[in-house]
């Protein structure tokens, strides 16, 4: 009998060890390892998508609606239904870019204080400090 001991060692190789940085990334706690510039990205991108979808959401709707009220009255010639159901779709389409405004001024109202703090901090890191000519 042998005193010897076996054992074989293999490490994770580069590109492996990139994918489960990765992996673990998304399972960790966020302000750990959201950077400043990768936080003012996402407290842009969530101003400016909350507004877009939302606005997207009821132009779909009220297209979809008038394109059942338009078919309504082109194809199954069904004048007394198919206007006014046109006439409600329309409503959804003409306040979707309102929606999409006013959202966005009431995202840039919450988030903008944050957004300005984090980008004056970016800005103000390198030590460059902005002249006032």
């Amino acid at each position: 009998m042998s005193d010897q001991f076996n054992y074989k060692y293999t490490a994770p190789t580069a590109e492996e060890r990139k994918e489960i940085d990765s992996i673990r990334r998304q399972y960790s706690p966020r302000e750990q390892t959201e950077t400043k510039i990768e936080r003012l990205r996402r407290l842009d991108a969530l101003v400016k998508n909350t507004a877009t979808v939302w606005s997207l959401v009821f132009g779909v709707i009220g297209c979809l609606i008038f394109g059942l009220g338009l078919t309504m009255v082109l194809e199954w010639a069904n004048y007394q239904f198919g206007i006014p159901v046109m006439v409600i779709g329309s409503f959804p389409m003409a306040i979707a870019y309102p929606i999409y405004k006013g959202l966005l001024k009431k995202n840039k109202k919450r988030y903008g204080a944050e957004i300005l703090r984090l980008s004056e901090e970016l800005l103000n890191e390198d030590g460059v400090k902005e002249d006032n000519v």
